[in-house]
């Protein structure tokens, strides 16, 4: 595999104490990398509004929140930090279509098998690339996300990493998916 400490540093981003801690001191609304309006296009594209969504490392994202005002009805949102979930639980109680879940991506047990049409991922795997134990937790990641999806279920990954260094683990035999590759 492939090691990209191009965007890190010496946070541990898999760390929910790392997050929660940011939380605390950064409680306003922050989208990582794009917001929706940027990315648009490719989300109404390829996951219909009708689908049952998964937000993994929703943070305290405007994403979901701008999905639901484009007409998507049923997001899931999960977080490993707590002091996330709870602000983004609070500030959209009135959101029947967005749920949120503390969760750590590296094992999301509490869903059954193929529970999701989609899963938008927004920088949580670049995070866990980051961390320690990166490949383990990488392939830790995506194979729940790959069981989590339905037969024809489509992973939404928005990164900066190098394609050379996401690609390995995307491409593995046991995922069987279909990748389409965008530069924005």
């Amino acid at each position: 595999m492939y090691s990209d400490v191009s965007s890190c540093n010496t946070y541990n981003y898999g760390d929910a104490l790392y997050w929660d801690a940011r939380y605390v001191q950064e409680a306003e609304s922050f989208d990582w990398y794009q917001r929706y309006a940027s990315l648009r296009p490719f989300v109404r594209r390829y996951i219909p509004t009708s689908s049952r969504v998964l937000m993994v490392g929703c943070g305290n994202a405007l994403m979901s929140e701008d999905m639901v005002d484009d007409g998507y009805e049923n997001i899931m949102n999960v977080d490993i930090s707590s002091v996330a979930i709870d602000l983004m639980r609070r500030k959209y109680e009135h959101m029947p279509q967005l749920n949120y879940m503390e969760m750590d991506v590296r094992d999301m047990s509490f869903f059954p098998d193929e529970s999701f049409d989609a899963v938008i991922d927004k920088g949580t795997l670049d995070s866990l690339m980051c961390g320690s134990d990166a490949p383990i937790s990488a392939a830790r990641m995506l194979g729940e996300v790959s069981r989590l999806l339905k037969p024809g279920g489509i992973y939404m990954l928005i990164t900066y990493g190098d394609p050379k260094v996401r690609m390995p683990h995307l491409t593995r035999s046991i995922y069987s998916w279909n990748i389409v590759l965008y530069a924005i």
